[in-house]
């Protein structure tokens, strides 16, 4: 039997699934990353969390500036209770200590605190001082082995924090039990965090890049989709129920309705109807089958009057609580980020209808466009596993083609159902046309049907069958037709 090592919860928001847990208990870790790359605000963020369950923490810097400043700049974020300092939580400078008396002074210094205070977490501020102040690696070896040494048999964790580049050959590198590193990068325009765990002795990390923020309430991390849901959280269990997709002529077409626990993306230039199609499925949203519209173009506000203007009315859905609406402006997100929020709805009231309006969305948050495939993988398995019915859109930019191509390789693989909408002239006359293009393991009428949209909301007249060159968006008739 594997035996299980103590943890310390961090308290941030992502960071213990990256860690499988949190920090472990009495180790050592380094946390480095350029000046403002959050260092001084994520290992703040853990001693608030670690006070506010009872322990002591003792946070000590090798810096000149005073902690007025700090304190100043932490009363920003939520996690910040000026109650804690000095009651769970001490900040003491040392920077004097290193100057005139230099590393094992410093040394003697935080042994005798960690014992007179029965800390549990102590947080080294400035761990590129002590180097520099060392004569040879020797002397950061022995200083870092000693402080390693005194907390461990007190049962103190470790992070020290430096803003310079910690290689693995450094002596730093070598002594602690871990390493985690903070970067900012920017990528064409836009600037983008990232952790990645680069050293975690004894413990399997989540590894790799995770995209974080810091907001109002402290450092959000989210972790690599998937990486960590690689396997769904809970076993699939496919069944051949149907839902409706609101549409009954498309029901005919498809078998009865949607596999109860599917995915499908629905293709198409604007003004085709996508987002007409997914307001007529969660139109039947019940308490017993709760929906939600996770949308990017359109607030809910201007959602409702669409709604209304096809004969639908979500009023008394939202009311009831049968249907919740989530926008997200697409200007700047980050793509796990996206995706966590997305979950944490679903889960939050066990939706079984979900609409996503926009999966181009996804793709333009990808920092690493590469990693679609994977992530969408995850993605829909998670939903399939929770038994969510899942439709969503992807716009394409032509109005007229013949060919409709995946907007992301490979993206057919992991949807079950695949829909097509376009726009055709005939007899001068622009129309919307539907085609079932993909329906995983179930029979479908591969006929051309126009897709047709009232104030009484979506029919599907049987407008094509004697029409040819459909796809090439000029339909004529075909010589039935003409004779």
């Amino acid at each position: 039997m594997p035996h299980e090592l103590t943890r310390l919860v961090t308290g941030v928001d992502g960071l213990d699934v990256v860690l499988r847990g949190g920090l472990v208990a009495g180790s050592s870790y380094i946390i480095q990353g350029p000046p403002g790359a959050g260092k001084t605000i994520l290992s703040n963020q853990i001693a608030f969390h670690h006070a506010s369950s009872g322990q002591h923490v003792l946070y000590v810097t090798l810096l000149a500036e005073s902690h007025e400043r700090l304190f100043e700049n932490l009363s920003t974020l939520a996690f910040f209770d000026a109650g804690r300092l000095g009651n769970g939580i001490d900040y003491i400078s040392a920077f004097t200590t290193l100057r005139d008396e230099g590393l094992t002074a410093v040394v003697k210094l935080l042994r005798r605190e960690i014992a007179r205070k029965k800390s549990t977490l102590l947080i080294l501020d400035g761990l590129l001082n002590a180097r520099e102040k060392a004569e040879s690696n020797l002397d950061v070896k022995t200083f870092i082995a000693e402080l390693q040494g005194h907390a461990a048999f007190a049962g103190c964790t470790v992070l020290f924090l430096t803003s310079a580049q910690v290689e693995e050959t450094s002596p730093e590198h070598t002594m602690v039990d871990g390493v985690i590193q903070l970067k900012e990068e920017v990528v064409g325009v836009r600037s983008a965090r990232r952790l990645q765990v680069r050293k975690s002795r004894g413990v399997k990390a989540v590894h790799g890049y995770h995209q974080f923020e810091i907001l109002d309430r402290g450092v959000v991390i989210y972790p690599r989709l998937e990486a960590v849901l690689g396997q769904p959280s809970r076993q699939d269990c496919p069944t051949t129920t149907r839902t409706g997709s609101g549409i009954a002529d498309l029901d005919a077409m498809i078998g009865g309705g949607l596999q109860l626990g599917s995915s499908t993306l629905v293709l198409g230039p604007s003004g085709t109807g996508k987002t007409t199609l997914g307001l007529h499925f969660l139109a039947h949203s019940t308490p017993e089958e709760l929906g939600l519209h996770f949308g990017f173009y359109e607030t809910p506000e201007r959602l409702k009057l669409k709604a209304r203007a096809i004969g639908l009315d979500l009023d008394p859905l939202l009311a009831s609580g049968a249907l919740e609406i989530l926008w997200q402006p697409s200007t700047e997100n980050l793509l796990d980020g996206l995706a966590y929020k997305l979950l944490d709805a679903v889960d939050r009231r066990g939706v079984k209808r979900l609409f996503i309006d926009g999966f181009g969305a996804f793709d333009r948050a990808a920092i690493y466009p590469l990693r679609l495939v994977e992530f969408f993988s995850a993605l829909t398995n998670e939903l399939r596993a929770l038994s969510v019915t899942t439709i969503g859109t992807w716009e394409l930019a032509d109005l007229f083609s013949r060919q409709i191509q995946a907007p992301t390789p490979e993206v057919s693989s992991v949807i079950d159902n695949l829909i097509a909408l376009r726009f055709v002239d005939q007899h001068a006359q622009l129309r919307r046309l539907i085609s079932i293009m993909k329906v995983r393991d179930s029979a479908f009428d591969p006929s051309f049907r126009e897709f047709a949209i009232s104030d009484q909301g979506v029919t599907l007249p049987q407008s094509f069958a004697g029409s040819e060159q459909v796809l090439t968006g000029t339909a004529r008739p075909n010589d039935k037709a003409r004779s």
